[in-house]
């Protein structure tokens, strides 16, 4: 049963909306240069004496944020979260700087590097859970969640447009506006609010073994880096595919007349899988659907990448498989961790997610070979790759179909083993973990059958007694 107790209030609304636009205003950043990189770079200096630097350049961000993620959203809960996120976005912007300075694919690569370093986005989760009640958490992550996905979409319809107006130097000049802006909204916007450790937001040494011996949830690490691997191979090479002088397809003022119609298209035809998987239970077989999908849509690639329409049809599928799995992997994730290991459970997966987008950029960097038009043997890499996460996912188990509720623990509450067996004792709820320290209840539980009111109720009255 859902309750007023989930309806966010307005500073918890604006916090959110704020935070999320940082979110995604750096996120934009990243992503902007994505559809138009591998074509700027090849005409660097050393670039071609030096072609694998063009996919490392791709991918660099990666590594450093697989790196820096996690240290800066400890240093955060030491050194407060806004001083931590101003020095990432400032970092970012100083690396966008270099980037758009640089005239060797040396350079290029190193402003690249220094971008990932600003690595702010367990900070910034880490904030949000500050300003934001336990009952309301999961409503602040599916906003991050959706501007996530709207940054990513808009990114790959604007970036050639944007990069015949202002070319690839002005939007790496346009991403260091958009972080220091964002330091801007940090400061005016955010409130001041002391830090806190949330298990559900962030990394919990403690859980770290019990996650890494999850195998449900090394299948979904080993999913993710998969995902973009392939999704940072293929834009080493797809953009110089349809450029190619000797089959020409779109020019690059172009392109976006392909992202758009694939984007929105892939949108549409994802959700009809979102609501089987979900509301119908089917999420596993869902999931292996779309890795299928991805499958099929990097092999057509291969085999017929001199033709607009198998591109565009195969780019849909390509986005369709994406756009769900993007989805579907984070609540995965929460269904499979155990509860109050969720915040430890999400940052190996983003580590992952990270490392596959530098792994991807050094594969399509070794593969390809300019001036030897061998696209399709980065089509066929990233292909085998996901051949092997289809057969991985076959292994999956089906989850349980639970959410996490947290509740605020009275902070002098007593027994609290006594408090666990009648929270179990409920329908609809599976899984309990109390936790003291953070005065924080944790609750895996059936949406539709536990009732918020009860829980709270049990909370209340241990309190009393």
């Amino acid at each position: 049963m859902t309750t007023p107790q989930n309806t966010l209030d307005g500073r918890e609304r604006r916090s959110i909306i704020a935070l999320a636009g940082i979110f995604g205003l750096r996120l934009l950043g990243l992503f902007l240069v994505l559809p138009v990189f591998s074509v700027y770079a090849h005409g660097l200096h050393g670039a071609i004496r030096h072609p694998i630097l063009i996919g490392v350049a791709l991918g660099a961000y990666g590594l450093t944020q697989a790196i820096f993620q996690i240290p800066f959203g400890r240093l955060s809960d030491k050194w407060g979260r806004k001083p931590v996120i101003a020095a990432g976005l400032l970092i970012f912007a100083i690396g966008s700087v270099i980037a758009a300075q640089a005239t060797s694919i040396e350079g290029l690569l190193v402003g690249r590097i220094i971008q990932g370093a600003g690595a702010v986005a367990a900070a910034i989760i880490a904030l949000t859970a500050d300003l934001v009640r336990e009952e309301r958490w999961t409503k602040a992550m599916a906003t991050i969640g959706i501007t996530i996905g709207i940054s990513f979409s808009v990114s790959l319809v604007l970036s050639a447009p944007l990069a015949q107006w202002i070319g690839v130097q002005g939007i790496f000049w346009l991403t260091a506006a958009l972080s220091i802006l964002a330091i801007g909204v940090l400061y005016k916007v955010i409130p001041d609010v002391p830090a806190r450790f949330h298990r559900d937001a962030e990394m919990n040494p403690a859980a770290l073994k019990d996650v890494l011996r999850n195998p449900n949830l090394l299948r979904l690490d080993f999913g993710i880096f998969s995902l973009h691997t392939g999704l940072t191979a293929l834009f080493v090479v797809l953009p110089l595919v349809l450029i190619d002088p000797q089959h020409p397809l779109l020019s690059e003022a172009d392109q976006w007349m392909l992202y758009l119609p694939v984007m929105l298209l892939s949108f549409v035809a994802m959700i009809p899988l979102i609501i089987i998987g979900e509301a119908k239970h089917r999420l596993r077989e869902v999931f292996v659907l779309a890795i299928a999908i991805l499958l099929a849509a990097v092999a057509w690639m291969a085999l017929s990448n001199h033709s607009i329409w198998s591109i565009a049809i195969a780019l849909f599928l390509f986005f369709v498989g994406f756009n769900v799995l993007e989805a579907s992997l984070p609540s995965l994730v929460a269904k499979f961790c155990h509860p109050g290991a969720k915040g430890t459970a999400t940052g190996v997966y983003t580590t992952a997610e990270f490392l596959g987008a530098f792994s991807g950029g050094l594969l399509g960097g070794l593969l390809y070979l300019p001036g030897q038009h061998n696209y399709s043997d980065v089509f066929w890499a990233v292909a085998a790759i996901y051949l092997i996460w289809l057969i991985v996912a076959f292994t999956m188990q089906q989850p349980r179909y639970v959410a996490t509720r947290i509740f605020p623990l009275p902070v002098d509450s007593q027994d609290n083993s006594q408090l666990t067996r009648q929270l179990l004792q409920l329908p609809g709820v599976v899984e309990v973990a109390i936790f003291p320290d953070e005065n924080a209840v944790y609750c895996k539980v059936e949406s539709k059958i536990y009732d918020d009111e009860r829980v709270r109720s049990i909370i209340g009255y241990a309190h009393q007694t």
